[in-house]
């Protein structure tokens, strides 16, 4: 069972939250979902992740093409297509305790500013952790992530 983490972004957008965090799931050996509520999103995502630099480069694909098992990291909304181990969501996307209890890591970004953003992890959290979860609270607001709480 592996840990859901949660990331309060006050300083960061979560493209650049991603491309901290995305490459330790692949330096592990383990593929990615990244799931969102907006589309949009998940282009813009793309777009960063394509404009990285060349030592740096996460390799990918957006949901939907014939290659979507194969994918290292894949981009969408729907269900865990390319085996994954780790899922990282955005926009709201919920985590489900039953899907999430045996992937090595969930990680659910959202947006500090955002009181619906803010309400809407707190309930996240809830349930995670009614669930009987591993949770961790991590947070920006100092200039560094700092884990701030743990259940």
């Amino acid at each position: 069972m592996g840990v859901v983490m949660f990331y309060h972004l006050t300083r960061s957008t979560p493209e650049e939250t991603a491309a901290q965090l995305l490459p330790r799931a692949l330096q592990a050996g383990w593929r990615a979902m990244v799931r969102g509520a907006d589309p949009a999103r998940l282009r813009d995502l793309d777009d960063a992740l394509w404009r990285g630099p060349d030592d740096h480069f996460l390799p990918h694909g957006l949901e939907g093409g014939p290659h979507d098992a194969d994918q290292p990291i894949l981009l969408g909304e729907g269900p865990i297509r390319n085996g994954a181990s780790v899922l990282m969501l955005l926009d709201g996307a919920s985590v489900d305790p039953v899907e999430a209890g045996p992937l090595q890591r969930v990680w659910v970004l959202f947006d500090g500013m955002d009181e619906a953003a803010l309400n809407h992890a707190r309930g996240q959290w809830k349930a995670v952790v009614a669930a009987g979860l591993p949770a961790q609270y991590w947070s920006e607001e100092s200039g560094r992530w700092e884990k701030k709480a743990e259940k």
